[in-house]
């Protein structure tokens, strides 16, 4: 199966709980932020060049904040090219993956990682967690919250939420700074998360919350 062409959806802000909302707060000192799969690859898929351009402005006024607050940044990038025994079962699941030739593997234009702040890590699975030191990083940095945009949400956003969760990691899904395959998809990521691992939050209550704890 190939990653569709995807279409315009109304991006959702937030969800409805079935349950009490978590006392989570986000706070500076406790948190980094994770840019998850930003690269021409995966938003190429995307039909509209505007759901893009609001996608990538919502996530820079996030890692502008984080910036500027000494929060860390990472970003999740996968490699081109990989042979069977490296792609495993995402082989039979999406085919080949993207190539090493072309601009595939960049990160997106208005969002590339700034030399010595941003870390970029190489991404072998759904979770950024997967086959990486994710979480050793975030043990040497004392952050025990991290902050999840980009794509896909019910994919590797999901996953690497409900793996942040398993380890004791505050996962907080930032809702609208999230893209995936339709509204269905990435409102069901959105219930999963806020039921199962994590907080939904959308961008402008997370710029408010770490506004205030400047």
């Amino acid at each position: 199966m190939a990653i569709p062409l995807i279409q315009d959806y109304p991006v959702p802000t937030g969800v409805s709980l079935d349950r009490p909302p978590l006392p989570w707060q986000v706070a500076p000192e406790r948190a980094a932020l994770l840019i998850h799969d930003m690269q021409n690859y995966f938003v190429g898929r995307y039909a509209s060049a505007g759901f893009v351009a609001t996608l990538v402005r919502r996530i820079d006024a996030l890692r502008q904040r984080c910036h500027a607050l000494g929060v860390p940044v990472f970003y999740t990038a996968q490699p081109g090219d990989q042979p069977r025994a490296a792609r495993g079962l995402l082989m039979d699941f999406w085919g080949p993956g993207m190539p090493q030739a072309g601009d595939g593997r960049a990160i997106v234009a208005g969002l590339e990682p700034r030399d010595g702040h941003d870390e970029v890590l190489v991404k072998h699975r759904y979770s950024a967690f997967a086959r990486s030191d994710l979480q050793a990083r975030l043990q040497r940095a004392g952050r025990d919250q991290l902050v999840i945009c980009g794509v896909y949400a019910h994919i590797g956003c999901l996953v690497t939420a409900t793996d942040a969760f398993m380890a004791d990691i505050e996962p907080f899904l930032v809702a609208d700074a999230l893209g995936d395959f339709s509204l269905a998809h990435h409102e069901m990521a959105l219930r999963h998360v806020a039921h199962c691992s994590g907080k939904v939050v959308s961008s402008a209550e997370l710029l408010q919350r770490l506004a205030l704890a400047a």
